[in-house]
């Protein structure tokens, strides 16, 4: 029974940290007053600065994670905002007046929403440096296609395991780890060798996609004495995360882990009230 509690629990905050960028966050009131700046403004702003590019971002997020990255991985400078999402500034709502979320990539005063589509926006944008996303257009879409189950199907499943109890809890877990294997055996053709490795920092779409949801899962371990990532489950994508996890463009993105294992910890705090 009680591994079951802390299992539920573990599943909560993984939704927290694995939410899709488009879930709506608590409801925040904002004022505008008359002087708040036009996105033209904004935008005039950011252009004074030819190729600025700036990142607005929450320190825990994966999917701002994953920008970080790909900017970091095609040497592109960049400046950071910290957002405060219960208090959210006027430039990100000017910046994403539609979801209000982050992470927003402004390139030249010209913003761009979503984390997938930015991802994208990077690797069509910036030439040099390695490449993203495959040149060829099968290899293309087969990695966009599990970038998509991840992004969708799995953390679908995840959720849906947050909200049941009972026989329903377990059966929707069932459904998150069938579909971490259905991943895991779509993607056996990526490594030929059966081992994934990576030359340099070579990071390509998926591995980023990959690396941003899970790559602090020990985080989870350590918080809750939880495993999502079991090696002898799921032998692939725990190589594959580790691997990626040894490389120094991933730890210069992963948030400080005491202080990520402490936010993890007052999310269930707060899930128990």
């Amino acid at each position: 029974m009680k591994e079951n509690f802390l299992f539920h629990n573990y599943c909560y905050v993984s939704v927290c940290f694995f939410l899709s960028d488009r879930q709506v966050e608590r409801d925040v009131t904002t004022s505008y007053k008359s002087s708040t700046p036009t996105i033209e403004k904004l935008r005039k702003k950011e252009m004074g600065e030819e190729n600025k590019v700036t990142l607005y971002g929450m320190w825990a997020s994966p999917f701002v994670r994953r920008v970080e990255i790909a900017l970091k991985i095609k040497g592109i400078p960049y400046e950071y905002v910290e957002e405060d999402l219960r208090n959210k500034s006027q430039f990100l709502l000017q910046y994403n007046p539609v979801h209000k979320k982050v992470p927003v990539l402004v390139h030249n005063g010209n913003p761009i929403a979503e984390s997938l589509i930015i991802l994208e926006y990077i690797n069509e944008t910036w030439k040099n440096g390695p490449k993203i996303l495959p040149e060829d257009p099968f290899e293309r879409a087969k990695v966009r296609f599990w970038a998509d189950f991840l992004q969708q199907q799995f953390l679908d499943s995840l959720r849906s395991a947050t909200k049941s109890s009972g026989e329903a809890h377990e059966k929707a877990m069932k459904d998150v780890f069938e579909k971490l294997t259905v991943f895991e055996e779509g993607t056996e053709g990526f490594f030929p060798n059966g081992t994934p490795h990576f030359e340099g920092e070579n990071l390509g779409f998926l591995d980023i996609v990959l690396c941003s949801l899970f790559g602090s899962h020990k985080v989870g371990e350590e918080a809750l004495a939880m495993k999502i990532i079991d090696p002898e489950r799921h032998p692939l994508i725990h190589s594959w995360v580790t691997a990626m996890n040894e490389l120094p463009v991933v730890k210069e993105t992963l948030p400080p882990h005491d202080k990520m294992v402490s936010f993890i910890q007052s999310l269930r705090g707060n899930s128990l009230d």
